[in-house]
């Protein structure tokens, strides 16, 4: 059983090194987290503490697989990332730059029908109630000036 070791792996896209197990290199993909990634080993009966770089093609083209379509094989809906679609109203999990559209999509209809959430990211401001006091301040510092 000679394994062909690759020390870096391409999958949705990403670039993974090939010493990273299996969980945490799948965790650097944009879009799957920690715990996706332990789900998505368990039904695909991989190792999660197997490395990364010696995955057999078969086992990285499953895993592409999965996670361009994870309720195919058994993946909870509480678990996908864009649940109820605006759009579409479908359970979807968005990875890579398909996430990336998406959000800013979704930022951009909100500050057109002017919510709340919307006029507060049109005007930089923190968005998810963080006070503003003292934090989130841009542009020079000002401060007082010594005594002499």
């Amino acid at each position: 059983m000679s394994e062909q070791y690759r020390y870096i792996v391409r999958i949705m896209g990403t670039d993974i090194p090939g010493d990273l197990k299996v969980v945490y290199g799948l965790a650097l993909i944009k879009g799957v987290g920690i715990n996706f990634s332990y789900a998505l080993c368990r039904l695909l009966g991989i190792d999660p503490n197997k490395r990364i770089g010696f995955l057999t093609d078969a086992e990285v083209e499953k895993i592409e697989n999965a996670i361009a379509n994870p309720s195919a094989i058994g993946i909870p809906a509480w678990m996908l990332n864009r649940r109820k679609d605006y759009e579409t109203g479908k359970d979807l999990h968005l990875v890579g730059a398909d996430l990336i559209y998406y959000v800013k999509k979704d930022i951009e209809r909100e500050k057109r029908i002017k919510s709340w959430r919307g006029i507060r990211h049109a005007l930089g401001l923190k968005v998810r109630g963080q006070r503003t006091a003292t934090t989130g301040r841009i542009g020079m510092t000002v401060g007082v000036k010594r005594r002499k």
